[in-house]
């Protein structure tokens, strides 16, 4: 990319989207085009057809997507799947009709199998079946990505996918219950605080472990794949170090100030036992991300207090 290169990053008010714009304005990026959900409904193909045709992006971020936790998800299940799958296809064909020159789609790592060989890599896709709590999402994800590639086979296109683990940050959804675990968690111990409970109870018994990637540190990796990636084959976004649910839930309660007992509902879904990312990929191409958890949660709850319709999303 140029640094005057028009580009559109989709899905720009959300966590991922809001991170792009600021890594590409950090570096330098001045023609940046964004539109609001109200100024075009990403479902409506007539509207993103209409988008296209007028502003005729070079380069496109498809950061934009319907997502939730194991709440929403699994409450859902036929929403995640058509919307997800209706403005994904709608962005990519009208890029490729009106001659975007590549574009990134953002996938996610749940589209793996749920017992995939750990840590994950690439070729591990399609092998065996996915985890139930979010199989609607990862389809459509899996829709996406396989949609970009048959582009780049018939038609020469130059379509990238890149498969994020855990995200957080910045201008995170903090719903009761839509939000990812670690903003979910965040909120709980902050109210616990707030409200001086002597007790905590989290889902599931602790140990299922994740991964997790600091927003900024994938928007980074995102304009670095865009300048100096191209291949049908999808890139894993991560850390290579997980960490099990119970220490998280520790290690959150420790940033947030909270001092009460944690107790586990094992009554409650722990979803996928393990989700590690294969990163020897981003590693091969020199890109290694900057931000540690402990410090990366410590952000992530400075931006939760100085946001104030986080009770709203």
């Amino acid at each position: 990319m140029d640094f005057s290169s028009k580009i559109y990053v989709a899905g720009h008010c959300g966590m991922v989207g809001s991170a792009i714009v600021r890594e590409l304005q950090k570096q330098g990026y001045g023609n940046i085009i964004t539109r609001t959900h109200k100024e075009l409904d990403l479902c409506r193909q007539n509207q993103v057809e209409d988008f296209f045709r007028k502003e005729r992006p070079e380069y496109v971020f498809l950061a934009a997507a319907k997502v939730g936790g194991i709440v929403a998800n699994q409450s859902a299940l036929a929403d995640f799947m058509y919307d997800n799958m209706i403005l994904e296809m709608n962005v990519i064909h009208s890029a490729w009709k009106n001659g975007c020159k590549k574009l990134e789609f953002l996938g996610s790592s749940c589209i793996y199998p749920r017992m995939a060989p750990q840590p994950m890599q690439e070729s591990c896709l399609l092998t065996s079946e996915l985890e139930k709590t979010n199989e609607a999402y990862a389809l459509a994800k899996i829709s996406g990505l396989k949609y970009c590639e048959y582009l780049n086979k018939q038609y020469g296109t130059d379509y990238i996918s890149v498969m994020p683990t855990n995200l957080y940050g910045p201008n995170d959804n903090y719903h009761p219950e839509h939000s990812h675990v670690l903003p979910a968690l965040i909120r709980r111990f902050h109210e616990a605080k707030i409200s001086n409970l002597s007790t905590v109870t989290c889902w599931g018994d602790g140990s299922p472990l994740r991964e997790f990637l600091y927003v900024d540190d994938l928007a980074n990796l995102c304009v670095f794949l865009m300048n100096n990636y191209s291949g049908n084959e999808i890139v894993n976004a991560g850390t290579g170090k997980e960490i099990s649910i119970k220490d998280l839930t520790e290690l959150v309660a420790k940033i947030v100030g909270y001092h009460g007992n944690i107790e586990w509902d094992k009554t409650r879904p722990n979803g996928t036992p393990r989700k590690l990312l294969d990163i020897s990929k981003t590693e091969s191409m020199g890109w290694k991300y900057k931000v540690e958890l402990e410090e990366g949660i410590a952000l992530a709850y400075e931006d939760f207090l100085k946001n104030p319709k986080r009770v709203e999303r």
